[in-house]
């Protein structure tokens, strides 16, 4: 039969070319990025390079895969970090405002068996991942405050969107990684306004607030240190009222002949014997 194939030279090129094939197709190689499911006749069989938490990507698993050709399929799986993107959601906070959200999370397939009997690939894990992003977020943030987003409280919330989308997603054979919210709008128009117009007026009456306080205790303090100030004159001045006469003068002459002739010089004519001049009098006689 060789001798008889060999004999036809076409028929020998054709018989080494599926020789070739076969081989060829009974062969993968698997990187060290990918897990290789093995699929016969619809059923997974076994698996290749799969993910194990304490094996770093670049360990042992990737190389040669063998299969049966025209029996098994392989499967491909991603083993690194992948992005889902949610749509854009509106969300409505405690406070009554309308939030535009934007968020996406980071997974990894961790079960590739449980991963293709739930999804059959990789793409629909990530169109499934995407509405109970989407449930998950509206439900935790429609529990909080606008302002909490824009406080560290925010972390705590990401962090509960995360644990309730892993629980969804250990259906899938996936491990959520993190949620992270790319931004936080409020819708475009009249409710912008509006909340803006609220947090203005609420500033305000808050700085009225504050300068109605400050200005309530600085006359406290003014009227405290004017009463001080007032005791201590009257103790000191009860010891020689002599000398409290003569210091009112001194400051009746201060404001009459310099602070008032600074601006412009001023003339004033009095008598020698004015109640006014008793201590330039009593200086005179001395």
């Amino acid at each position: 039969m060789i001798a008889a194939i060999l004999r036809r030279p076409i028929l020998a090129a054709m018989l080494a070319l599926l020789v070739l094939v076969t081989i060829l197709s009974s062969v993968s190689i698997v990187p060290e990025t990918r897990q290789a499911l093995i699929v016969r006749f619809g059923k997974p069989d076994r698996i290749y390079n799969r993910y194990r938490p304490s094996q770093p990507i670049g360990g042992t698993g990737a190389g040669l895969a063998f299969r049966v050709p025209f029996l098994e399929n392989v499967v491909w799986i991603d083993k690194r970090v992948r992005d889902v993107d949610m749509e854009r959601q509106q969300v409505l906070s405690t406070d009554q405002l309308r939030l535009e959200v934007d968020a996406f999370a980071r997974y990894r397939i961790v079960d590739p068996l449980r991963m293709y009997i739930s999804a059959r690939s990789e793409d629909r894990v990530g169109e499934a991942l995407r509405p109970i992003l989407g449930s998950e977020l509206r439900n935790e943030l429609g529990k909080r405050p606008f302002a909490d987003l824009l406080s560290p409280e925010r972390q705590g919330a990401m962090e509960n969107i995360r644990r309730g989308l892993d629980r969804v997603a250990r259906q899938y054979g996936v491990q959520i990684i993190d949620v992270r919210i790319k931004r936080a709008d409020l819708p475009d128009g009249s409710p912008l306004q509006s909340a803006y117009d609220r947090m203005k007026t609420a500033r305000e009456q808050e700085a009225r607030s504050i300068r109605a306080e400050g200005a309530k205790q600085a006359q406290i303090i003014r009227a405290e240190a004017d009463a001080e100030a007032a005791k201590t004159y009257a103790t000191s001045f009860g010891k020689d009222p002599a000398f409290y006469d003569f210091y009112r003068a001194m400051q009746a002459y201060q404001r009459t002949f310099v602070d008032g002739g600074k601006d412009r010089p001023t003339n004033v004519i009095l008598s020698p014997q004015n109640e006014f001049l008793r201590e330039f009098t009593r200086g005179g006689g001395r």
